[in-house]
Parts: C-alpha cells; sequence; structure tokens
C-alpha cells in the first residue's frame, strides 16, 4: 500500500526552480512530521528538510535560503520549492516521516541539475 508519493523532478538548469510535491495518506499526513530526504550518487541519503503538523520548518544547511518546505492541509501534500538550484543538488528526491520510517521509503523523484 503506498503511503507517500513523490513528484514534480525533472531536468533543470544551474540556477532555475523546482517545485516537488509529496502526497502522504491522511494517517501519515495528520500524525507525523513529513520531511524531504535526497540521495546523490555515490552518497548516502541525507536529510534536507522537514515539517511538523503545526508547520514549524527544520531544514539542513545546505538547504537554507533556497529551499521552502510547506504543507497543504486540504490535499494532504507537502512541496519543497527549491530556488537557485545548483548541480550539487542533484539526486533522487524522497519524502518520509521526520524521522523517517524504513517502510515508508518510496521511489522518489529524479532531480537533476545541468547546463
Amino acid at each position: 500500500q503506498v503511503q507517500l508519493v513523490e513528484s514534480g523532478g525533472g531536468l533543470v538548469q544551474p540556477g532555475g526552480s523546482l517545485r516537488l510535491s509529496c502526497l502522504a495518506s491522511g494517517s501519515i499526513f495528520n500524525e507525523y512530521a513529513i520531511g524531504w530526504y535526497r540521495q546523490a550518487p555515490g552518497k548516502q541519503r541525507e536529510f534536507v528538510a522537514s515539517i511538523t503538523k503545526l508547520g514549524r520548518t527544520n531544514s539542513a544547511d545546505s538547504a537554507k535560503g533556497r529551499f521552502t518546505i510547506s504543507r497543504d492541509n486540504a490535499k494532504n501534500t507537502v512541496y519543497l520549492q527549491m530556488n537557485s538550484l545548483k548541480t550539487d543538488d542533484t539526486a533522487v528526491y524522497y519524502c518520509n516521516t521526520a524521522p523517517p520510517f524504513r517502510i515508508y521509503w518510496g521511489q522518489g523523484t529524479q532531480v537533476t541539475v545541468s547546463s
């Protein structure tokens, strides 16, 4: 049973923007904080940003000032607005609870930043 589905990835030039979406089942969305994570080729998966049920946010230093996490409670969706993208942001982006549960890892969405 799919619980969290990521979408919105793609190919973008350096300096460009993308908005990722994470559609969560109601039970997860209403119970847990939701986070975005990413895994670049050859690297471990890392935390990007998270948002609590009350809307409090937290983000990695690499995301501060460029990425914004938000949630739409009516749509059970968490967004990650990514601006000023760099080649180092190239990765598969995943959403999960924060902290993450192993069973909720999905396929992710690929973000490629390249000229």
